[in-house]
């Protein structure tokens, strides 16, 4: 009779694969948390010193971790600044575009992008884009590109929610979608710069200024009380 010797996950061969397993998944969460660290600290500082002015020494540094280890992760500040924008538009999707998917009508989910945009915007990370936006204005460069990618993705989304709202009646007829989907993106992000460290009112006032661009009146609860 044959009898297989066959070493389970008891055996020593299961006991080192299991060893291996366990170490080539603490290699990954530690790379995935230096990731984080060194995305958000390069965002911070784009949004602080731009793109030309940022130092990946200084970046890799207050994110706790060496230059050297930041390179390994990133070839050149090119790859880590279209990272840390691709980093940051993810999280305005888990945080405001997740909220604008819950109105069901258009102007309340134009109102949630307005307000979940200026909370978002309080952090400072969040202004990197806006900061890039600017820098790199009239140049045919990697980064504006993806800059200006993310802020067609914008205007488009609000431009889909004001299609809707004329289509029902909500949102008055006026001028061409697109160029009033941009000045409600503009009137929004001049608000939210204008009233940086002004919470709660960057909340409500950039609501009131992107909403105003529609043509249509505060929310109830926004208005004024009457002096009387």
């Amino acid at each position: 009779m044959n009898v297989r010797n066959e070493r389970g996950p008891t055996g020593r061969a299961g006991w080192a694969d299991a060893g291996r397993s366990r170490s080539r998944s603490s290699q990954a969460d530690r790379r995935a948390r230096s990731r984080g660290a060194l995305l958000e600290s390069a965002a911070r500082g784009l949004s602080r010193y731009g793109y030309g002015n940022l130092k990946l020494e200084q970046v890799a540094g207050e994110a706790g971790y060496t230059r050297g280890a930041l390179y390994h992760q990133f070839k050149d500040k090119q790859e880590l600044t279209l990272a840390a924008l691709e980093w940051v538009l993810d999280a305005w999707q888990q945080e405001v575009g997740r909220l604008v998917e819950q109105e069901s009508e258009p102007v309340a989910a134009l109102r949630a992008v307005a307000r979940g945009h200026a909370v978002f915007c309080r952090r400072d990370v969040a202004r990197m884009a806006l900061a890039l936006r600017l820098e790199f204005t009239g140049q045919d460069h990697p980064v504006g590109r993806a800059v200006e990618s993310g802020y067609e993705e914008l205007v488009t989304l609000c431009g889909g929610h004001i299609d809707a709202g004329r289509a029902t009646g909500a949102i008055p007829p006026g001028p061409p979608t697109r160029t009033l989907a941009s000045a409600f993106v503009g009137a929004l992000e001049g608000t939210v710069v204008a009233l940086v460290g002004q919470a709660p009112h960057d909340e409500v006032l950039a609501e009131r200024a992107a909403i105003g661009v529609l043509g249509l009146a505060p929310a109830a609860h926004d208005r004024p009380e009457d002096p009387r």
